[in-house]
């Protein structure tokens, strides 16, 4: 059993929202994800895998990290390049909201990411020891970060090799850079799938993700 909720905190004179997927508590600490979502700006989209980890033991927030600049759906590179780092100071800003709260233990966050979402997510692996584990979904690893890298996390790499939005290069030069540097990492690349999975697919990447999170995050 879980409930759900939203909670806003502030983040550069902004109010950002937070959904709130938590399982029954009890006075129990539990695991948390922090949930980001892809370009589209669908925090919506990322509710039923909230709930099915939620379900699952996991304290999941998905955040409208879109609030803190305003932006409704990106039109250009140019307005994520823009944004980018605003963004990154709101994940940073969540990670210590969800930090503080009752239900969750503070030595067990990770990040899930969309697209856009899992950009943003292991960049700030890169710098904020706090996050545990990242969860990429057709995402990457900005080139740009690598000056700025102190450290990193065990990661879940989930990719389609057909991709025309995201390409499959993304998954590969994350993963040499995690071989280089030693980190746990697992990969897998769906043959013939694009951006975005569904069917089949998306059941097969959601027990993976799950089996992850039990293994580096819940223990």
């Amino acid at each position: 059993m879980f409930s759900q909720s939203q909670l806003a905190f502030d983040s550069g004179g902004k109010s950002i929202r937070l959904d709130c997927f938590l399982p029954s508590a009890n006075g129990q600490r539990f695991p948390a994800i922090i949930g980001l979502h892809g370009s589209g700006g669908g925090h919506a989209s990322m509710a039923e895998p909230a709930s099915l980890l939620a379900a699952q033991g996991y304290a999941v927030y998905v955040l409208h990290y879109f609030e803190r600049t305003e932006t409704a759906q990106i039109d250009s590179l140019q307005t994520v390049f823009r944004h980018f780092p605003a963004w990154m100071k709101t994940l940073w800003d969540a990670v210590s909201f969800v930090a503080r709260q009752p239900s969750v233990d503070p030595e067990r966050i990770g990040l899930l990411g969309f697209s856009l979402g899992a950009y943003l997510a292991l960049s700030a692996a890169a710098i904020d020891s706090r996050v545990k584990i990242v969860v990429d979904y057709f995402g990457g690893f900005p080139k740009e970060m690598k000056l700025f890298m102190r450290r990193f996390c065990p990661v879940l790499i989930l990719h389609g090799e057909q991709d025309a939005t995201v390409p499959v290069a993304e998954a590969y030069h994350l993963q040499q850079m995690l071989e280089k540097k030693q980190i746990p990492y697992e990969m897998k690349i769906y043959p013939g799938v694009g951006h975005g999975f569904s069917g089949e697919i998306w059941r097969d990447s959601g027990l993976r993700t799950l089996a992850f999170l039990n293994q580096h995050l819940a223990a």
